[in-house]
């Protein structure tokens, strides 16, 4: 089940950086085209209408930070400062990454509440009650909606309690993980997917070089 999980997770950012690349590039390459003097060529780039490119890759960037935010959780990639805790003694170290890891659940936790209810009075309420065909209560109303895209704006900020969630799920697991083991999600800044993990450092091999490039020296000759 975890391993879809963090599947799905990468999924959704790989995707969002990819199409938020692609929508952004053709965007550009769109503008600068329409400055060659060809009026066929300019009539059809006018005519095809690009104006909610930037609220598009804006909104995708936010779904892209929340998730990403809590890959990072699970990966162990954010930065953090730990001289002082590394210091301590080891009983009193543990128990203060817990601590840490039990703040950023529950800071996590609450932002996802507060966000689901943001959104579910945002309009999300409506879209409910109209999709299931309940009674619609008296102060119900449809919600705002987005400038350009026209999308109701409890879609795009479903990002919050959906993100914050994933983070403080992903804080739950990191912790219950070195409440047994005492390890933490270590990212690799120079290892590369795809490369057998056993490949020689390319810093480990020249050391070894230098080490070692004396010993076929025989007689005071090459041998």
């Amino acid at each position: 089940m975890m391993k879809y999980l963090d599947h799905l997770e990468e999924g959704i950012i790989t995707f969002l950086i990819g199409a938020a690349t692609l929508v952004i590039a053709v965007a550009v390459t769109r503008r600068y085209l329409m400055g060659i003097p060809v009026p066929a060529f300019q009539d059809w780039l006018l005519g095809f209408n690009m104006a909610w490119a930037q609220e598009l890759c804006i909104y995708m960037f936010v779904w892209m930070a929340k998730f990403g935010a809590a890959y990072g959780v699970r990966t162990g990639i954010h930065v953090g400062v730990d001289v002082l805790i590394n210091r301590l003694p080891p009983r009193w170290c543990k128990t203060s990454v817990l601590l840490g890891l039990a703040s950023g659940a529950l800071f996590t936790g609450i932002i996802a509440t507060l966000g689901a209810g943001f959104v579910w009075e945002n309009g999300m309420h409506y879209a409910v009650y109209s999709r299931f065909g309940l009674p619609m209560p008296d102060d119900l109303y449809e919600g705002p909606i987005t400038p350009d895209l026209e999308w109701p704006t409890w879609a795009v900020y479903l990002a919050i309690p959906l993100g914050s969630s994933l983070m403080c799920f992903r804080f739950l697991q990191v912790a219950w993980g070195f409440f047994r083991t005492g390890e933490l999600p270590h990212h690799d800044h120079s290892h590369v997917d795809g490369l057998d993990d056993e490949t020689v450092n390319a810093t480990e091999a020249l050391e070894e070089y230098e080490e070692h490039k004396l010993d076929d020296i025989q007689d005071g000759g090459v041998k």
